[in-house]
């Protein structure tokens, strides 16, 4: 399995870079921002604000050597006493980066009233691998370091898959579904999924 490392401050442009690499075809992504120009100029500042906060108050997990390119990262946010660790601040980064983007906050209903916040949890944001360097295990070895620790901490984690492939990945680590999928208005599937801390 490749090994990892936690990101930090020299990491952030690379890691921006990759996420809207990886996603910017998302079915999710596509749904949000169905306008390729404005996809092209909106979806890089959201990601950025989820990296910004999972940065300054969750965990980024990278592939790849310091000062090197970035070949994988996962973005965990913390969810303790019902809040998002930096759910205010990340709130106000998304309405900068897409203001009055009614998609974005008919999501964030969506998937609201399907996450279990009243378990404190870590919540997988997002993971992203390199196209080059897909199906050689990364996505696993971009997860292992986060569930070990929840593992040792008793402590849940909590997803939502845009794909079924990514879906897939999930269940072979643990996670099984939360009901049925949640459905975009007129947009794609989502799949929350949860893994109980191994043990109990």
């Amino acid at each position: 399995m490749e090994r990892t490392r936690g990101a930090g401050e020299r990491d952030r442009e690379p890691v921006a870079r990759l996420l809207h690499e990886v996603f910017r075809d998302d079915p999710v992504s596509r749904w949000l921002f169905p306008e390729e120009a404005e996809r092209e100029a909106r979806h890089p500042l959201v990601f950025r604000a989820f990296l910004d906060t999972a940065l300054a108050h969750g965990t980024v997990e990278l592939t790849g050597d310091e000062g090197g390119p970035v070949t994988g990262a996962a973005l965990w946010f913390a969810v303790a006493g019902g809040e998002l660790a930096g759910g205010e601040p990340l709130g106000k980064l998304i309405a900068a980066a897409a203001p009055g983007n009614e998609r974005l906050a008919a999501m964030g209903g969506l998937t609201g009233e399907r996450h279990p916040m009243a378990e404190d949890h870590a919540y997988l944001q997002a993971i992203a691998v390199t196209p080059g360097r897909r199906r050689r295990g990364l996505g696993s070895a971009l997860l292992a370091p986060m569930l070990e620790r929840c593992d040792a901490r008793g402590l849940p984690a909590y997803l939502e898959a845009s794909s079924p492939g990514s879906r897939e990945l999930y269940l072979g680590l643990g996670f099984t579904g939360l009901g049925p999928p949640l459905q975009l208005p007129d947009g794609p599937p989502m799949w929350p999924m949860w893994r109980p801390a191994s043990g109990s």
